[in-house]
């Protein structure tokens, strides 16, 4: 009969048997080789970085700078080209502003050649003053006149609205030139329609002005020609500067894109690989295995972790041998004094029989009642000797299970009857609830009987008079569940993991005065012998649950 026990603290990992550290040495060069497929650790670039010796904030500062540089370059670049095709537009409307002004006045002086031909025709130098074509040519000679006229403004700054460059106002005092000898021509032919003037100087002036006006106009249209080639050679120039500057600038910002990124994902990976090598090997100490290093070349906050690490690993390899030895010599010395102590107890329990039974002789009652506290109190210690060596034996791995069918049904009534006369003797009712869908399994009844001889006396021994105890058995998801209901104190939630420790007891046990908090523990590691678990539902005030279960195959 043990008490309700609750287990404190976290329970130490325990370190692992030869074959158990090389199949998780195994598992884990398994996770890093899986690792390095992915991880580009041996990068000449990345190796570089890992060398330096600068810190982690030093290597991300260094790199968020030189991010910033290449944005920086890249926007001054999209500046400067930006710059460049708006110079390109403002020269382009500047040509296009002298192309305009140019094409009309090449409009112009092909108006006053076209003028001038109407009236230099052999019909009109035969015409007498008073013939009836008099007053239209007069009015042509005019309107040539008045166009010859409007030419010499059109060609100055004022009348253009720009200011010419130096090779477009040689062409311009070169038309002012000859638009000067044209307008004297015109001026004299206007004079001499007065009919004084003989045919042949008429002839000869409008000949004069013919010539004047071609050379004129020859003038003007070399000028437009000039600065519309000029124009379009802007504007192809526009179109291939164009293309030429984007494709730079997309170069330009496609290699600072590549340089930004090769410098993350030479940065990064000289970071993440060492912590993904120092997370495989913490795996592995946390799984028991001890036997390796991790070899972190980083000289940064990185290579101090790993060294760290080493250091950790090596001391928790040197601890874990200590606590192995002395577990392993705890459970050696547990498993023989409680061999050594059985031999004397038995002696004492069977002279003490002997003597409460008179068989050397009648004892009094205070005798007799003397004799039952000496055999109550042996077959307690012999019992706590029993579940020690038990315990000892299952930690030292020398306990080997019967496994066979049995009646799970025939375990839990042997169960209930062997803890039915203390029930009725403290005013507790026992249960035990129909089992029909599961009888025979599979396990060491043996120990299965133990298990529930266990849970059931504490239940009984919890419970006040007047409570209950029930015991009921069910199947799910290919295990075998049985349940002890109390209707006792209840137990605390901080409690329901440390009670399945050793010697650790509630204070309603500690109050009890009986057990040493050894029976929960053993059950715990019998029900995982068997591939188990055992849980505990309870609120104080509320009663407790104890369940247990185990394959069913």
């Amino acid at each position: 009969m043990v008490d309700h026990e609750h287990g404190g603290g976290v329970s130490q990992a325990q370190p692992l048997g030869p074959a158990e550290a090389q199949a998780a040495e195994e598992r884990a060069a398994a996770v890093v080789g899986k690792r390095r497929l992915v991880t580009p650790t041996d990068n000449a670039l990345v190796r570089a970085v890992v060398r330096l010796p600068a810190k982690v904030h030093t290597k991300l500062l260094i790199a968020f700078v030189s991010t910033a540089l290449m944005v920086v370059m890249v926007s001054a670049f999209g500046l400067r080209v930006l710059g460049q095709s708006n110079a390109r537009v403002d020269n382009l409307g500047a040509l296009q502003e002298r192309a305009f002004a140019y094409g009309k006045l090449h409009s112009d002086t092909s108006h006053i050649r076209l003028l001038l031909a109407q009236n230099f025709t052999p019909d009109f130098l035969n015409v007498k003053k008073a013939g009836p074509a008099y007053p239209r040519a007069l009015a042509v000679d005019q309107a040539v006149a008045d166009a010859v006229a409007l030419i010499g403004p059109a060609t100055f700054p004022v009348g253009l609205g720009f200011v010419p460059p130096a090779e477009d106002e040689r062409f311009l005092r070169k038309i002012r030139a000859k638009r000067s000898q044209l307008s004297t021509v015109i001026r004299e032919i206007v004079e001499s329609e007065d009919g004084r003037a003989r045919v042949a100087h008429q002839l000869q002036l409008r000949r004069r002005a013919q010539q004047l006006a071609i050379d004129l106009n020859k003038l003007a249209t070399e000028l437009a020609n000039g600065t519309t080639a000029k124009t379009e050679a802007v504007i192809a120039q526009n179109a291939s500067s164009y293309s030429s500057s984007r494709n730079t600038f997309i170069g330009v910002a496609t290699g600072a894109i590549v340089l930004a990124l090769l410098l993350g994902f030479v940065l990064s990976w000289s970071l993440i690989g060492p912590i993904q090598r120092i997370d495989a090997r913490l795996a592995a100490i946390a799984s028991g295995d001890f036997s390796g290093h991790v070899d972190i070349r980083n000289r940064d906050e990185l290579g101090a972790l790993a060294a760290n690490v080493n250091r950790m690993n090596d001391e928790l390899r040197r601890l874990y041998r200590e606590l192995e030895g002395a577990s392993r010599h705890k459970s050696e010395f547990l498993a023989n004094m409680s061999h050594e102590l059985r031999t004397p107890l038995n002696a004492i329990l069977g002279f003490s029989q002997v003597l409460r039974e008179g068989m050397f002789g009648e004892v009094n009652e205070k005798q007799a009642e003397y004799l039952d506290d000496i055999l109550s109190s042996g077959y307690h210690l012999l019992a706590l000797i029993n579940d020690v060596l038990d315990l000892s034996k299952v930690e030292a791995g020398q306990v080997e299970l019967d496994i066979g069918p049995f009646s799970l049904r025939e375990t839990l009534e042997r169960g209930v009857v062997m803890v039915r006369d203390r029930a009725a003797n403290g005013g507790v009712q026992v249960t035990l609830a129909a089992v029909k869908d599961v009888d025979v399994v599979r396990g060491d009844e043996r120990r299965i009987r133990q298990v529930v001889f266990n849970l059931l006396s504490n239940a009984v021994k919890f419970t006040p008079a007047g409570g209950a105890v029930g015991v009921s058995v069910a199947q799910a998801n290919g295990e075998v569940r049985v349940s002890v209901t109390d209707t006792g104190p209840g137990i605390a939630l901080d409690d329901h993991e440390r009670i399945f420790e050793e010697f650790q007891q509630t204070d309603a046990g500690i109050d009890q005065r009986e057990g040493t908090g050894l029976g929960l523990a053993l059950s715990k590691r019998l029900v995982e012998l068997h591939g188990g678990r055992i849980w505990v539902e309870s609120e104080p005030g509320k009663g407790s649950t104890f369940t247990f279960a185990i394959p069913a195959s």
